[in-house]
């Protein structure tokens, strides 16, 4: 029997076109699967009313011949830093545990307008400051392949005290995903925060090129770097949406024009046209062998259908971190100092003075992670300090941009590189490190493409030893997306990752056949 939750956006359209179940039926089948595996802790609110409310109006338009397109109908989720209209948006902080948008951030609006269902609202990291989702007010995200038969076998491990991190810091997005309770989520990507999780859940995650999709309603961390993330469990899927999302929007002053419409990617992409680099600086010190071994079998996957691969240089990838740090915390000192409670979210009940307020409100509003940070970007930002460490660091960004440039115009079409180091480490192990030393191992390969603003997708690619996802990324020239889901699916069609659902899980997560 074929799990209906299971399958892709398009698969579950044309399921609803021939009748084989409705919107309201699929709605229903996503929000008992939420409660099931409610242990995940993927959500942090559960929009069970709206959600029926919107598949009924689904229902609708199908029966009526006029439905909105490849989304109507479609249930997905939202990481919580994404403003949805009377929905509480909290970050995974206290300090807005109960603020409740007026609007809709334009990425929630538009899937909203073509027909798509939302279940709630996503589990993440402390304004998204972390890779493993264990840091927000909320408690951590679970793995959902910590429950599943390759983990539990290969490991024999007791999945309720040895499960594993989902990333982050949209964790919850991903868990959402990998756990086919949502067909499709949104995250934020500021440093790597979809594609990491995308990783380590075993899913399609894609940062888009910086402007092509509206930040407008992000609650920012990083403005010149956030940019949304599309998860979803296949390169097709994505793709559907980007079309939907991607385009000028009179909110963000960075966002450009798209140039391509919204269209399915093609079935028999023709990779002997195409030159494939591997960058020889991605082999970072803590990169896992049996990372290495699957980056070099896709390699030669490559090679053998006929691309060119040849290994390319990016000599100033060892200064990003460094360089990504100092901009990231730099600019978290200028978004935070919004949060003062006076306008909206927490206010403390010190008042013996405005100052003593605003200290007393930032202290107990905000973790230890986003308070060091905003220390540290304020320290950046002095006026003895601000050209030795931002002015430089903005310089060496430049440099980073041009390493990109230059690789791209020597003619190769794309980058694969790893995702993240190894498969997804145990939470009592992730926890044993602070929250900055672990983003910046986690961070490694993915922030050098939020620094020069280009494109890029991690694709599941193999179960590990321990029976975890292994992901690989992919790096394209900027306003390249398609062509870079082109190649995703490409080898999304050669590798036949598993979905969770052929897994066998244990008796706490079901069999997940509806």
């Amino acid at each position: 029997m074929v799990n209906i939750l299971s399958l892709t956006i398009k698969e579950v359209s044309l399921a609803f076109r021939e009748g084989r179940i409705s919107p309201t039926e699929l709605c229903r089948k996503c929000l008992n699967h939420i409660k099931k595996t409610q242990h995940l802790n993927a959500y942090i609110t559960v929009t069970e009313e709206l959600a029926l409310k919107q598949a009924q109006e689904a229902e609708i338009r199908l029966q009526k011949g006029v439905p909105k397109g490849p989304l109507d109908g479609i249930p997905f989720a939202v990481k919580d830093n994404f403003c949805t209209e009377n929905i509480k948006t909290t970050c995974a902080s206290r300090m807005l545990k109960d603020y409740t948008p007026p609007y809709n951030a334009t990425v929630v609006q538009k899937l909203i307008d073509q027909g798509g269902v939302l279940m709630g609202k996503t589990n993440m990291d402390e304004f998204a400051m972390g890779s493993g989702s264990t840091d927000g007010v909320f408690g951590p995200v679970r793995n959902p392949w910590s429950y599943a038969a390759p983990y539990r076998e290969q490991t024999g491990a007791d999945a309720d005290s040895n499960w594993v991190i989902a990333g982050g810091s949209s964790g919850g997005s991903g868990a959402a995903v990998a756990s086919l309770s949502s067909y499709l989520a949104l995250g934020s990507d500021t440093g790597g925060s979809t594609r990491n999780p995308g990783a380590l859940c075993g899913v399609v995650a894609l940062k888009p090129t910086y402007g092509l999709v509206s930040r407008h309603g992000l609650i920012p961390l990083v403005n010149s770097m956030d940019v949304p993330g599309i998860m979803t469990r296949s390169a097709n899927d994505t793709a559907i949406v980007l079309g939907i999302l991607q385009g000028h929007d009179v909110r963000d002053s960075t966002t450009i024009p798209s140039s391509s419409s919204l269209t399915e990617l093609p079935e028999d992409f023709d990779v002997r046209n195409i030159c494939v680099g591997i960058p020889k600086e991605y082999h970072a010190p803590g990169l896992s062998q049996e990372t290495v071994a699957h980056w070099s079998r896709v390699a030669d996957m490559f090679e053998r259908a006929g691309a060119r691969v040849e290994q390319v240089s990016l000599p100033h990838t060892q200064y990003s971190i460094v360089c990504y740090s100092v901009l990231c915390h730099a600019e978290v000192a200028s978004n935070m100092a919004r949060f003062d409670g006076l306008e909206y979210g927490h206010r403390s009940k010190v008042d013996s003075s405005t100052e003593a307020m605003y200290a007393s409100t930032r202290h107990e509003g905000f973790n230890d992670v986003v308070r060091r940070r905003i220390l540290s970007g304020n320290y950046f930002l002095l006026k003895q300090n601000y050209q030795h460490y931002f002015v430089k660091a903005q310089q060496v960004r430049r440099l980073i941009a041009d390493d990109f440039k230059q690789v791209f115009r020597s003619g190769v079409d794309i980058l694969l590189t790893p995702t993240t180091l190894t498969d997804a480490a145990r939470y009592s192990d992730f926890t044993q490190e602070d929250n900055q030393t672990r983003s910046v191992q986690e961070d490694v390969f993915t922030q050098p493409v939020n620094i020069a603003g280009l494109p890029a997708v991690t694709v599941p690619t193999a179960l590990s030893n321990r029976g975890l996802p292994i992901g690989l990324q992919l790096i394209g020239p900027a306003l390249q997306d398609r062509k870079l889901l082109s190649v995703a699916q490409w080898i999304e069609q050669r590798v036949e990752f598993p979905s969770i659902s052929d897994c066998g899980h244990s008796a706490r997560v079901g069999r997940m056949q509806e």
